[in-house]
């Protein structure tokens, strides 16, 4: 068949697609480094570990979110990137997404960095309490069943079930060293959720953990 563009024509559509490709380029926020230094001692963070449904709309500042990251699920041993929480076969499976009022963020522990997914704010979606609205911070915990190569569904959702409960265990200890509150949640509409974070079909919603100031 023969080509009838002319190179006037090559050149618009090029300029079209260098547009497309442009517009879909994600916003990365660098995170400081984490202050691995201080905090409460770990007997007494477990004393004070507890749930609260009740959040101030304060947002919190971006050095706090960076030690809170890491603290959950950051990479802890440079040498080997292996991170905080325990993962079986060093899978490393879970993503932490970040919902907040500026939109949809993931976590990139290797670069320390959140990666901005969506624009709007979806924090309603991401759970079925009020205080989800407006609450500085809701964390997804999801698992990436692509990263666990073999096992049924049903194993992959046991292994991400469970690694989860290890990155949301440290959420809470952070929370309790620091003075925050938080709660992890298991009232979601996954599939909406699922759609509005633009998933994959072997992405899954395990849980969602509410961060933030006490409520004054």
């Amino acid at each position: 068949m023969r080509n009838n563009l002319t190179p006037l024509t090559i050149l618009f559509i090029c300029f079209l697609l260098i547009s497309q490709f442009s517009g879909e380029e994600k916003e990365t926020v660098k995170l400081p480094p984490p202050q691995t230094e201080g905090g409460k001692p770990l007997m007494q963070c477990l004393k004070l570990r507890q749930s609260s449904r009740e959040f101030s709309s304060e947002k919190l500042p971006l050095q706090t979110l960076s030690n809170l990251l890491w603290a959950a699920y950051g990479i802890n041993r440079p040498e080997s990137g292996k991170r905080t929480a325990p993962s079986a076969v060093n899978w490393q499976n879970i993503d932490i997404y970040v919902a907040t009022a500026d939109g949809l963020f993931l976590y990139d522990a290797k670069e320390h960095a959140l990666i901005q997914i969506v624009k709007e704010d979806i924090r309603t979606l991401t759970g079925t309490q009020d205080f989800v609205k407006t609450a500085p911070i809701n964390l997804i915990y999801v698992g990436d069943f692509s990263k666990i190569p073999r096992g049924t569904d049903e194993d992959k959702r046991f292994y991400s079930a469970a690694h989860t409960g290890f990155i949301s265990q440290n959420v809470y200890l952070f929370c309790a060293s620091e003075g925050l509150s938080t709660v992890v949640r298991a009232s979601i509409n996954r599939e909406e959720l699922s759609k509005a974070m633009k998933l994959r079909t072997d992405q899954h919603i395990i849980l969602a953990q509410t961060v933030g100031f006490p409520k004054k």
